[in-house]
């Protein structure tokens, strides 16, 4: 071997290419690894760094650097996507990163994570793949976010692993038909019921609104309280009876998702609708030579798409 070689690891690992070498060629570990766990003395011993091999934990490590530098040829295990991208967000985070990254909070990026979680809604909506891809790419990195600013917390602080292994552990818990040895759950309905009552035993909740997000639209809130209501037998004569837009609107999404309908989905499927007959009214009335902001009743009917 004429030319050094990088061999860049993780932790104990090594990639797989590189293990022929460790029986072929003079092996030394930078500075950022621990030669005792793979056998091979620290660089500072070798005489020479020509044709050595290199055993390094980034390429930012002084020998790694100057052999890189030099044209020395690199040996690494690829990162898989998720472990990457979540590489990338402490990148961002640590000195010298990104200034507006750092300075983040939980709180500063609450209107982001509401922000692309309707753009992945919409998404789903439109059915289109593509912007599927990308929105669940930025909802991603809002956990990441968070989970990196959590981790820097002093008092409490907790990253994405401990994220991922509470999902595990409430995933494998609530599906004890699955994991464990329980009676199989046959229907969707059946699961939905059971997983309701697991969490109330889990989290030792006293009512039925326990858990429920207050904070989330009206209409979909409404229809929560609707779908929770329902399964405690409460009667829809005991739902706000009174005569109000408001005390109507909650009968009707309250109800709605009793029946199984998505009132917040639906609500806006219908308010895009109008979104769309209203451009096509405007696009219609520029293309008569009428301006859109001079219409009054009988010119937007004239116009409207359905007309």
């Amino acid at each position: 071997m004429t030319s050094s070689v990088v061999v860049l690891v993780r932790g104990a690992t090594l990639p797989a290419a590189a293990l022929p070498m460790l029986r072929s060629a003079a092996v030394y570990a930078g500075t950022d690894v621990d030669g005792a766990q793979f056998g091979v003395p620290p660089v500072a011993q070798a005489g020479s760094v020509r044709g050595i091999v290199l055993l390094a934990g980034s390429r930012a490590e002084p020998t790694a650097a100057a052999l890189l530098a030099g044209g020395a040829r690199v040996i690494e295990t690829p990162l898989p996507p998720l472990l990457a991208a979540v590489e990338v967000m402490d990148r961002l985070r640590s000195p010298g990163g990104c200034p507006w990254d750092a300075r983040q909070t939980h709180e500063s990026l609450r209107q982001y994570l509401v922000e692309e979680t309707y753009e992945l809604l919409e998404a789903i909506e439109d059915d289109d793949r593509e912007a599927l891809r990308e929105e669940l790419g930025d909802v991603l990195l809002q956990v990441l976010f968070h989970a990196r600013v959590a981790a820097e917390d002093p008092r409490d602080p907790f990253g994405i692993d401990d994220v991922a292994n509470a999902l595990v552990d409430k995933l494998v818990g609530r599906h004890p038909g699955v994991f464990a040895d329980a009676a199989r759950i046959a229907t969707a309905e059946h699961q939905e019921l059971k997983w309701e009552e697991l969490k109330q035993a889990e989290k030792q909740r006293k009512s039925i609104v326990d858990g429920v997000a207050l904070g989330q639209p009206a209409v979909a809130l409404a229809g929560k309280l609707g779908q929770r209501s329902g399964r405690a037998g409460i009667p829809l004569d005991l739902f706000p009876q009174d005569s109000s837009a408001p005390a109507q609107l909650f009968r009707i999404a309250a109800t709605a998702r009793r029946g199984g309908i998505d009132p917040e989905g639906e609500v806006r499927a219908v308010a895009k609708r109008f979104a769309r007959d209203l451009r096509e009214a405007e696009d219609a009335a520029r293309a008569a030579g009428v301006e859109p902001t001079t219409l009054e009743a009988d010119g937007w009917r004239k116009f409207w798409p359905s007309a």
